[in-house]
């Protein structure tokens, strides 16, 4: 790779005139600059930019360190680190993603995402968790972006879980059904609770008891996906369901809810209506019928976070971003 010194000599100038014609071009005579020029160009040199900014030269765009915690082991979570790189670059800035796993150092890692002196920071991660913040993040402006804090205050922009499963119910008792099973996430889940209280809202003021109702809550891991047919089957009785609805933790449990109920022979929604979360990666237009869905406003947290920073915003509070309801044929 071509460095600063490799231009000067070809140009036959000082390092410091080079670094002037990348900088303050208007304080050089215009031979100077050409020769210069010519030999960047000759040589093909790209500018160091995070030297530049340990020179403290301000020509470099400001940038913002990602620090992504299993975001890229699942499709539709991307779309946060995508809406940080295209908000970054509209307003001037860059940004690049250091992935960290849950097997890595978590001080390895932030160690990594700083020494490319970024001056802001994004900690985001896969799935409503809350997480551990290293202390050296604290020392530049520091965003959540899909978590929360054990302890420390800090802005955190997450989906308001609440508020999506109130207007995805309330939907399905304004459509008639009043017997739903609802095959929730895992248990611990912070999002299983917020969403549990959502359903209570809605149940309450359509004045049905959700007490009435029967949870199934899922297994923690992905295999556990394959349990989901054969804890269906359990409420059906000879091709019948004492079920009218199935209220699904997220879109991958709606098709596996899907699958076994066409293959019983029961129609959606004529027999049993299915409601989904997550809008997985636009999927669920695919489904037939369409699958009716919440969207997880991933690509709004991201925006709002790197707002976040360029704004220079210093607010601690917990920002629920609206969850909506994506209304197809499956209600």
């Amino acid at each position: 790779m071509t460095s600063l010194k490799d231009v000067a000599n070809l140009a036959n100038v000082s390092i410091m005139t080079v670094s002037r014609a990348l900088n303050s071009p208007e304080q050089l005579r215009p031979e100077t600059l050409a020769r210069v020029q010519a030999a960047i160009a000759k040589i093909n040199y790209v500018p160091d930019f995070y030297a530049k900014k340990i020179r403290g030269a301000h020509t470099s765009p400001r940038t913002i360190g990602v620090l992504a915690l299993d975001t890229v082991t699942t499709p539709f979570s991307v779309e946060i680190t995508l809406s940080i790189e295209e908000t970054a670059r509209a307003h001037g800035w860059n940004s690049y993603v250091v992935n960290m796993f849950s097997k890595d150092s978590p001080e390895t890692m932030v160690d990594l995402l700083l020494s490319h002196r970024p001056d802001g920071i994004i900690y985001t991660t896969m799935g409503l968790r809350q997480v551990p913040i290293p202390v050296k993040l604290l020392t530049l402006p520091c965003v959540l972006a899909n978590c929360e804090s054990h302890d420390e205050s800090v802005a955190s922009y997450i989906p308001d879980d609440e508020q999506g499963q109130y207007t995805a119910v309330k939907a399905m008792l304004a459509a008639g059904y009043k017997r739903p099973l609802c095959m929730h996430l895992p248990e611990k889940h912070l999002a299983t609770s917020r969403r549990h209280q959502g359903l209570e809202r809605a149940c309450i003021e359509a004045g049905v008891d959700p007490g009435m109702f029967k949870y199934i809550y899922m297994e923690a891991g992905d295999e556990h996906y394959r349990d989901i047919p054969a804890q269906l089957l359990k409420h059906i009785r000879q091709g019948k369901p004492w079920f009218d609805a199935v209220i699904c933790g997220n879109d991958r449990i709606a098709f596996m809810v899907y699958q076994t109920l066409l293959t019983e022979g029961l129609r959606i929604p004529h027999d049993v209506a299915v409601i989904g979360y997550d809008n997985m990666v636009s999927i669920g237009d695919l489904f037939i019928p369409p699958l009716s869905t919440v969207q997880l406003p991933h690509y709004e947290i991201g925006r709002l976070s790197a707002l976040h920073i360029i704004n220079q915003q210093t607010h601690k509070n917990t920002i629920k971003v609206e969850s909506p309801l994506l209304l197809r044929e499956s209600i």
